[in-house]
């Protein structure tokens, strides 16, 4: 099965502008928390058996300590001939904060090369619009480890990954409006995907339509909703509207809300280890929805599922936060 591709705008100074390069719509997020011994194996098992189903574009980052599983599935696709060449891979990783310094950009660029055993990513992403006191990848955060993120002098190191090959892409996760302006305002080598939390309860309509004007690509996160820790519920896969057009359409939940956000012109990742589910996301491109089923998903009421205050430890999230910049700090990593 073939996954459809969309076109990424990758201008730098040395191009005309007319570059460009694809990224499958399609792909599998590799953030499985927390990252146990048994979960690494099965998520290279996961991985092995997507590249099977077709799936060319896989997602991690520092912070999923998912890219060696990643870079051993890779290893073993080619050596059991499932993939002729890596170039047929799309991979993306991502800057975690405690490295978002100008100086730390390229050692840990090179890092999870390192860890994927790669020679260059498909795309680099900067994670979060903030940064962390250098040191130690560590999940919960602690607030007073928060600090602004110098986005000139970070995205300059981002860009001199691009122009040493490090990575044939550059772009930013969970930036708003604000943030790209402030970005586009600085920046020579544009970003080409912004991925942020995306699906039908949360559809970012302003955003999307502003990263189209800019033609920066969208990826979705949490595509099928993910569980809101607020309310302990999925309101994605338990919405009634989504059940009822699934029912019609002879197609599950997960698969009505893939279908829209394809139907969006974004690409998403999912994340699965379940191989009948890995297939079945797959299962999105043969049909459409109706009008009449687009005009339902479009009235869904709107619930985004994280606040900063959440990816802090409970002890953390009690306390009164003066975060830096905090206009920008509501943002979920999945």
């Amino acid at each position: 099965m073939s996954i459809p591709e969309v076109g990424l705008s990758c201008s730098s100074p040395a191009s005309s502008g007319s570059d460009r390069r694809s990224i499958p719509v399609l792909g599998m997020g590799t953030g499985v928390l927390p990252f146990t011994p048994d979960q690494r194996a099965k998520l290279k098992l996961a991985i092995l058996q997507a590249i099977e189903l077709g799936y060319r574009h896989f997602d991690t980052a520092t912070l999923y300590l998912s890219e060696e599983a990643l870079g051993e599935a890779v290893a073993e696709a080619l050596q059991a001939g499932l993939i002729s060449s890596r170039a047929e891979l799309f991979i993306t990783s991502k800057l975690w904060c405690s490295d978002a310094h100008h100086d730390l950009v390229l050692p840990a660029i090179r890092q999870s090369l390192r860890n994927l055993k790669l020679d260059y990513l498909d795309l680099y992403l900067i994670h979060w619009p903030i940064s962390l006191k250098p040191g130690r990848c560590h999940f919960p955060l602690k607030s007073d480890d928060i600090l602004p993120l110098d986005l000139r002098s970070v995205w300059e190191a981002l860009e001199e990954c691009q122009r040493l090959g490090l990575t044939k892409s550059i772009g930013v996760s969970n930036f708003t409006r604000k943030k790209i302006v402030e970005l586009l305002d600085i920046a020579r080598i544009p970003p080409a995907v912004n991925q942020v939390e995306l699906n039908p309860v949360w559809q970012q309509n302003k955003l999307r339509e502003f990263c189209e004007q800019k033609g920066i690509h969208v990826t979705a996160y949490s595509p099928l909703g993910g569980q809101s820790l607020s309310l302990g519920r999925n309101l994605v896969l338990e919405s009634q509207v989504l059940k009822d057009i699934a029912e019609a359409k002879g197609k599950t939940v997960a698969q009505v809300s893939l279908r829209w956000l394809y139907e969006q012109g974004v690409s998403m990742v999912v994340k699965t280890l379940n191989k009948e589910r890995i297939e079945e996301n797959t299962k999105i491109f043969d049909w459409e929805l109706s009008d009449e089923d687009r005009h339902k998903i479009s009235q869904m009421p709107q619930y985004k599922r994280v606040s900063v205050r959440s990816l802090l430890s409970a002890e953390e999230s009690s306390k009164r936060l003066d975060l830096p910049n905090c206009s920008y700090a509501i943002i979920i990593i999945y």
